[in-house]
């Protein structure tokens, strides 16, 4: 059994004791078990006995002569007795525990019988709790190890319900700043998670690591209650409801949300309102936060994909691009979307983030970003303890604009535009010059410069064109083609500048088929009448040199605890450190490299674990 703290029987008259109210049958004591039965349930219960005249305790106590419970056997009420008592001894009838007094262990029936009839009714067979066969529970045959990372740990496993409460209290942990606590939470998770059948008792995990005394208890609680009690708490929080909004917010840890939660803001309206300044970020998080903290599916990362693949591949053809994180390990939604971006010259890489966010920003496909330099300075001495897990790679954090239809995602990603024609995003420009209906361009002119050389035309800034309908200062203009949906790319390509800032950020017309709307561009959003044709989606770009690549494929997969897991592993049981970086042998003073996941494993003395079996 797993043990848990006993309680001690109070055997004075406490002041919810009978003593204080008329009973019209004081050698009748009855506690409700509220175990299975529900506090709300048990309430009303004992407020409908004490109504009739019975004596209700809500203490357990010395006193009690019948103990009435729903959905429990006969078994399961005495163990639960045992665990308050002390284990004190039992009697031999049945349905009867050994205490100062007999106690009848009875069945909620007897108690509404009892209701109905006015008075406490005979005592049958059929009011006693039923006693059953409990079926072989099958023990842990094997060991488990105790690293997550030596594990296989599937998307899909056996034990959901019991994980999903650990994982409740993991966050709340969390956003409480007690990472200890949270780590402990997640462990526990992941072990379940690996397990090859599903947990039916704790007689099960007897034996099994990383399940802590806490863990455990809330396990064992979720198996006989199908809930438990510190998890409906925790999820009916205010706190925890407001802390899991205002983080919710990009750009907002957990430091801040708890801030503003004293201050009285508990969701992202109430922030708006409250007249704070906020970061670039967090402007920007608030913006978007509906569309943000929706689920990313696994179309819309690859439609993503073709969109920095063809960003890359125009400013430095033969880059690799690779998607990582969670949909690398098999998942089908995220809350975002993580690519890794590496070129097999070594140094080619260098500086490529500012050319690709230019590239995005002036094809209107950036909302947002925050672009960071590669600051990874490889050290003889070996790598010195980082202030944090987080990597030092050139990256850009952003938030893409999206299209949500099947023609604009066409469109978006570069490959071939209804005429037929190669897009401007495509094949040619790749080569340093594009070729244009006939027309040579040289990669210094491009849209963002001033000039475009479409059909044959020159439009000048401030101009645009799709596919030959050209559009200018509110006029129409009609040069050959049919009309196309238009996306129009913006001026001024920082989405928080705002209408009265010197480049104020235009209104166009955007045509749609037969008609026109009106597009007011705010803080790098459209506010159409109709409904918008693109949502808001997190994006991490990362760059990797080819050297690192390895290092960084595997840092990024994920799962977060796994990847902690490793390294714990390489400092404990190898004397090696390891970063998204690196692997650096502190015995042999010397980096150990790797063209690949497996290499790192094997340096590691690991069974390699695919990435679809690392979701710990």
């Amino acid at each position: 059994m797993v043990p848990l703290k006993r309680r001690k029987v109070n055997c004075s008259v406490t002041s919810d004791s009978s003593g204080d109210r008329t009973s019209k049958f004081p050698g009748v004591v009855i506690y409700l078990l509220e175990r299975k039965m529900g506090a709300s349930r048990r309430a009303f219960l004992t407020r409908l006995g004490r109504g009739k005249g019975f004596n209700i305790e809500y203490s357990l106590s010395c006193s009690i002569t019948h103990i009435v419970s729903e959905n429990n056997y006969g078994e399961e009420v005495r163990t639960w007795l045992d665990l308050q008592t002390g284990g004190q001894g039992r009697e031999g009838g049945e349905g009867r525990t050994a205490r100062p007094g007999s106690v009848h262990l009875l069945d909620i029936v007897w108690y509404t019988e009892s209701m109905h009839a006015g008075i406490p009714v005979i005592i049958l067979d059929r009011h006693r709790l039923q006693e059953r066969e409990k079926p072989g529970l099958e023990l842990a045959v094997v060991s488990v190890p105790s690293y997550a990372c030596q594990r296989h740990t599937p998307l899909l496993h056996h034990n959901i319900t019991l994980t999903d409460a650990l994982s409740i209290l993991a966050d709340n942990a969390e956003l409480g700043e007690n990472e200890g606590r949270g780590v402990a939470f997640r462990r526990a998770a992941a072990l379940l998670k690996s397990l090859p059948q599903e947990v039916r008792g704790a007689e099960q995990l007897r034996g099994l690591p990383c399940l802590g005394e806490h863990s455990l208890r809330v396990i064992k609680e979720v198996l006989e209650d199908g809930v438990s009690h510190e998890v409906e708490t925790t999820t009916h929080s205010e706190q925890f409801k407001a802390m899991k909004a205002l983080t919710g917010i990009f750009g907002v840890g957990a430091k801040t949300a708890d801030r503003w939660f004293r201050e009285g803001i508990h969701t992202p309206s109430d922030l708006q309102r409250s007249g704070h300044t906020l970061n670039r970020a967090q402007r920007a998080g608030l913006q978007y936060y509906d569309e943000l903290n929706l689920p990313v599916t696994k179309s819309e990362a690859v439609a993503i994909g073709q969109i920095v693949e063809s960003a890359v591949h125009a400013v430095l053809p033969g880059a690799e691009i690779t998607l990582i994180g969670g949909f690398r390990r098999g998942k089908q939604t995220g809350h975002d979307v993580d690519f890794l971006i590496t070129h097999p010259d070594e140094g080619r890489e260098e500086g490529l983030m500012p050319k690709v966010v230019s590239w995005l920003e002036a094809q209107g496909f950036l909302l947002y970003q925050k672009t960071t330099g590669n600051s990874y300075l490889e050290s003889k001495e070996g790598p010195a303890r980082p202030a944090s897990n987080m990597d030092r790679f050139e990256r850009c954090f952003s938030i893409f604009r999206l299209s949500t239809d099947n023609e604009g995602r066409e469109n978006q990603t570069g490959r071939e535009n209804q005429t037929g024609r190669e897009n401007q995003t495509g094949r040619e420009i790749q080569t340093g010059r594009e070729i244009q209906t006939g027309r040579e361009i040289q990669t210094g002119r491009e849209i963002q410069t001033g000039r475009e050389i479409q059909t044959g035309r020159e439009i000048q800034t401030g101009r645009e064109i799709q596919t030959g309908r050209e559009i200018q200062k509110g006029r129409e203009i009609q040069t050959g083609d049919g009309p196309q949906t238009y996306s129009p790319t913006l001026t001024n390509t920082d989405p928080h500048t705002h209408s009265d800032s010197p480049h104020p950020l235009p209104q166009t017309l955007v045509v749609v088929g037969d008609h026109a709307q009106k597009v007011s561009w705010v803080l790098g959003h459209s506010q159409c009448s109709g409904p918008r044709s693109w949502r808001a989606v997190r994006v991490d770009l990362v760059v990797s040199p080819y050297s690192q690549f390895a290092f960084a494929l595997l840092g990024w997969t994920g799962s977060k605890l796994f990847e902690r897991e490793l390294r714990r592993w390489a400092v404990h049981e190898k004397a090696m450190t390891l970063s998204s970086h690196a692997l650096y042998d502190r015995k042999r003073t010397q980096y150990l490299r790797a063209s690949s996941e497996e290499e790192i494993f094997a340096h590691l003395g690991l069974e390699y674990i695919p990435p679809c079996d690392r979701n710990a």
